[in-house]
């Protein structure tokens, strides 16, 4: 591919995946044709994954928010048949962000239950080096991982937001929070909250195609949404200058010295 397309036509067409355009839409606008656009996307991707990877270890983290945002791949849950697929369904990415320098150490992409939450968490762990506080929401799977890959070396609390739903409110109606309720689980944590991960599924929402909402353009391929996105978080991270903080998480947490550019990501791909 590399040597059909420049490098320049390569990070015009990443740097319009990221910011959320459609496969098509890049087709359109540059006349790449979509299906070497998907393959330009999925390579950069897993560089993308190799780079995070071996980048985000040693963190110097105080305190970590964790979530799970909700995608499918294929075909939404309720519509599997026992033929299809088992990538097909939901596919849940979990994500880790610290809400001081707002860098993202850890996400994965599998099912929401025990298997992927151990596994989740236990990256986590393994790439903190100081003792961290942790907060998450209320489901039951974080508790035994948090056990298994922290044990007592931990501050750890949960969030539980209560809804009041309405007959009255539309379909698509956010519901009002009714009460929140905080819960010590291990150790002291001086903070329980979960707002800065949940605004950083807005943000992916807003800049990952595959996760925007009432649209076709989610995955086909689960090979492919790990890539996208391995592709977002490698963006956010090293290329985005956050607003609050005026550089990049990469930067400010100091696994990066500099400024990267879209260019420098397909770079890795080369």
């Amino acid at each position: 591919m590399s040597n059909i397309l420049s490098i320049e036509k390569q990070s015009i067409a990443i740097g319009a995946l990221v910011e959320g355009s459609s496969i098509r839409s890049i087709e359109r606008m540059t006349g790449i044709h979509r299906d070497t656009v998907m393959r330009l996307g999925v390579r950069v991707g897993q560089a993308s994954q190799k780079l995070l990877d071996e980048s985000m270890r040693e963190l110097p983290c105080e305190k970590l928010e964790v979530d799970e945002i909700w995608g499918f791949v294929g075909k939404k849950q309720r519509m599997i048949r026992k033929e299809d697929s088992t990538d097909y369904g939901d596919a849940w990415t979990y994500v880790a962000i610290d809400p001081d320098s707002k860098v993202v150490p850890s996400f994965l992409v599998g099912k929401r239950d025990s298997v992927s939450t151990d596994a989740f968490v236990a990256d986590v762990s393994a790439r903190m080096k100081n003792r961290i506080q942790l907060s998450s929401d209320g489901m039951h799977h974080y508790v035994s991982a948090v056990e298994k890959s922290f044990g007592s070396e931990i501050d750890y609390g949960q969030v539980v937001k209560i809804y009041r739903t309405s007959e009255t409110e539309g379909r698509y109606s956010p519901p009002k929070i009714e009460s929140v309720r905080r819960t010590v689980i291990t150790g002291e944590p001086d903070r329980i909250g979960t707002s800065i991960v949940e605004r950083q599924n807005l943000t992916m929402r807003m800049h990952c195609r595959r996760l925007t909402r009432l649209t076709n353009g989610f995955s086909k391929k689960l090979e492919n949404f790990e890539a996208a996105v391995a592709l977002h978080f490698a963006y956010y991270n090293f290329v985005k200058i956050h607003s609050s903080i005026r550089t990049t998480p990469a930067m400010a947490i100091g696994v990066s010295s500099r400024l990267w550019s879209v260019k420098d990501l397909v770079a890795l791909s080369a």
